[in-house]
């Protein structure tokens, strides 16, 4: 299977990880020589109830014995992509109520950016530098990091940038602006949380001008950061918010949430102002609709914070210069990208899966299932201490 895996399927780095997986269930992904990984990424923060989680399992099952895909997304009343749309709306305020749902976040990005220039009827998009929003051409527009889009411009014009955490760059938001589009926090620039309202004065400025806020979630969105959104941490009610991974439950899935009125702009002028054939796939939507719904249920919000107590109680070392991030996203930062990679590389033969960020080298991604067990969390925290131990 590896030399296959090699030979016939296109490699996105020259140095994957390439475990042969056999099975995963809980924490823990199995290999076919039968060794274990204790996962402490969560699929990059996609499988938010870990690996084969019994009810999400059950309503994919379920699912698909009754219907798959019928018809493209928007024209047949569908029962799971309503329960799902209605479960999103009522986690939000009451102006958040309309919800299109995508087939991964980066095209959540997309209807979005799309949604804010129907919106306002202008153009201009202003995004952070270091920020990440997705693959597609639009996403990459929207993305701060030179290097990354380099290679595959021109891209979409009419991109600004400004400096996150900044309070003078907000002057940069004018009445040219469509949307202001942020990470509630920066993900691959280092889990940046922002700082002293940044978040509630940059969304005074949008209102100030007529620009609006998009908040991208698809990290700190269900659940994963103590609150069932990460803006609720941070006193801010973005006007369209994308969301992804974490809502699928391990499941390829995205969405893109708005008032009903603007929503309902995407209908006319044009026709079919946004449409998408497997968008929403009712298999996709259940598994969702459990995930949700386990979430809110058995307060993994709560248990998110409490959880990133044990980790930062147990990731004590002086070579950890820094643990940044909320809940169940964090970084532990290191002194330099060459210490990182031995670390990961290290716990991987040790049976703990850890990653890098995509655009800080020195830091360690934790970002496990927030099903994770107290016991699970602690053996992890050893490991990377254990290993550390053996480099510093």
């Amino acid at each position: 299977m590896k030399s296959d895996f090699f030979k016939h399927q296109a490699q996105t780095s020259n140095y994957p990880f390439a475990i042969e997986v056999s099975h995963a269930k809980g924490s823990f992904i199995y290999d076919t020589s039968g060794k274990k990984y204790l996962d402490f990424v969560a699929g990059v923060s996609a499988n938010s109830l870990g690996h084969n989680h019994p009810k999400v399992s059950e309503a994919i099952k379920n699912q698909v014995d009754t219907y798959t895909h019928v018809m493209v997304y928007g024209e047949f009343i569908q029962q799971p992509q309503v329960d799902l749309c209605k479960v999103l709306a009522s986690t939000l305020p009451e102006n958040l109520s309309s919800v299109y749902i995508t087939n991964s976040g980066t095209e959540a990005t997309e209807g979005a950016l799309k949604l804010a220039k129907r919106v306002t009827n202008r153009a201009e998009i202003i995004a952070a530098k270091n920020s990440y929003h997705g693959n597609t051409q639009g996403s990459m527009s929207v993305s701060g990091v030179e290097k990354q889009n380099a290679a595959f411009r021109p891209l979409v014009p009419g991109i600004k940038f400004i400096e996150f955490n900044n309070e003078i760059d907000i002057e940069k938001i004018t009445h040219k602006t469509a949307a202001v589009i942020l990470e509630t926090i920066q993900g691959g620039a280092g889990f940046i949380e922002p700082k002293n309202g940044y978040l509630t004065k940059v969304k005074q400025r949008c209102k100030e001008v007529g620009a609006l806020l998009i908040l991208d979630e698809i990290q700190t969105g269900i659940g994963r950061t103590g609150t069932f959104w990460g803006f609720e941490n941070y006193n801010v009610i973005p006007d369209i918010i994308i969301t992804g991974k974490g809502l699928g439950g391990g499941m390829p899935i995205g969405a893109f949430i708005a008032s009903f009125e603007h929503m309902s702009l995407l209908k006319d002028n044009p026709k079919l102002g946004h449409i998408s054939t497997f968008a929403g796939h009712p298999v996709i939507a259940a598994a969702a609709n459990a995930t949700v719904k386990e979430i809110l249920e058995k307060d993994f919000l709560s248990e998110s914070l409490r959880k990133e107590k044990i980790i930062r109680k147990h990731l004590q070392h002086p070579a950890i210069k820094e643990i940044r991030g909320k809940g169940l996203m964090l970084a532990a930062m290191v002194e330099s990208p060459e210490l990182a990679s031995k670390i990961i590389l290290k716990c991987l033969d040790k049976g703990l899966i850890l990653f890098s960020l995509l655009f800080e080298g020195k830091a360690m991604r934790i970002t496990p299932p927030l099903t994770i067990s107290d016991d699970e969390l602690a053996l992890g925290c050893s490991i990377i201490i254990e290993t550390i131990e053996e480099f510093v």
